[in-house]
């Protein structure tokens, strides 16, 4: 029996990979050291895992219902004043900024940190798009832009033109 389990074909089971926390912690102090020195900027957030795609360039859903264009722009912690939307000849342009300040006094350390992060999306309106007709509200989260449709005028069907003989 024993040499039944030597000679089987059971392969080994790897082991689940840990984290490197070491070497997370190493490059962003290469990344810090880097920045005093000269060799790159520095830039928000300081560690790579609290950098959110959705603050540097947000999630955008646009669709077509009920006669209007809903854009709809994911903006987790942002409120009304920290968002600003602006049409400039049917280009609509969404621009955000999101400061976080920190701070912690205990008895042996003093903490404080300030973090910002800024966005800017742009969207051509589409000819039938109704620049008297826009309405923009955040709720939860969530910037919600509606945009009324113009009636435009009815286009020629397309036809069909005989060729001739020239005369």
């Amino acid at each position: 029996m024993a040499q039944d389990v030597e000679n089987s074909k059971v392969q080994p089971i790897p082991a689940a990979r840990q984290p490197d926390v070491f070497g997370a912690m190493r490059e962003e102090m290469d990344r810090v050291f880097d920045s005093f020195l000269g060799r790159r900027p520095l830039s928000w957030p300081l560690s790579s895992r609290d950098l959110s795609p959705a603050m540097l360039s947000p999630s955008v859903d646009i669709r077509e219902a009920d006669g209007q264009y809903v854009i709809e722009a994911e903006l987790p912690g942002l409120a009304e004043k920290d968002v600003s939307v602006t049409l400039n000849d049917q280009m609509l342009t969404i621009k955000g900024e999101k400061k976080t300040e920190r701070e912690e006094k205990k008895d042996d350390y003093h903490l404080s940190e300030r973090s910002f992060g800024s966005f800017e999306r742009r969207f051509r309106l589409p000819e039938a798009a109704d620049a008297e007709k826009i309405v923009a509200h955040v709720d939860k989260g969530v910037l919600k832009i509606t945009v009324g449709k113009k009636v435009l005028p009815n286009k020629p069907a397309a036809r069909s033109i005989p060729i001739g003989k020239a005369s």
